[in-house]
């Protein structure tokens, strides 16, 4: 799986809340309606200034933090962002993540800056900076995370397979 943008950079500790505030928990439904606010209370205006083709969130430590709502990860995915790449995650974050079909990525991020273009490749663990001409050799996701974003989260693979096929 080959996925290619620009970066947005956060720092550390980033919460669900200011990933997609809890004031629009019950108040909007739509997702893609819902994705026009994500990351506004950190950067208002965020939505608004994705380019077109391709987004990568870059995080520090702790991405994801607070609550377990899926709306984060759901209205992240929705708005057009490719993955999520930061130092560390927030467990129940990453696994909501995965759910849906969202790629989380674990690396040291210091060597990327705001609007660097990426290219990673899951398969191969590879992250290139092309702005910079650097390279991050990434640990491979395991076969069942890579299936599972293949086939666009786990509700998708089970409509897919009747279960937890892997082996296809």
């Amino acid at each position: 799986m080959k996925l290619k943008g620009h970066a947005y950079k956060f720092g550390d500790n980033i919460s669900t809340d200011l990933i997609i505030s809890g004031r629009y928990k019950f108040a909007i439904t739509d997702m893609k309606e819902l994705s026009k606010h994500v990351m506004e209370d950190a950067r208002p205006g965020f939505y608004n200034r994705l380019k077109p083709g391709g987004a990568f969130i870059v995080g520090g430590y702790n991405w994801g933090m607070g609550s377990s709502r899926e709306q984060a990860p759901l209205a992240l995915k929705a708005a057009g962002i490719s993955a999520v790449i930061a130092k560390s995650f927030a467990r129940i974050f990453y696994r909501n993540s995965f759910n849906i079909g969202l790629p989380l990525i674990e690396c040291d991020t210091s060597g990327i800056d705001e609007d660097d273009e990426l290219e990673m490749d899951l398969d191969k663990g590879l992250l290139k900076n092309l702005t910079k001409k650097t390279e991050i050799t990434l640990r491979p996701l395991p076969r069942v995370m890579r299936k599972l974003l293949e086939d666009g989260g786990l509700i998708e693979h089970f409509k897919k397979y009747g279960g937890l096929e892997f082996d296809s």
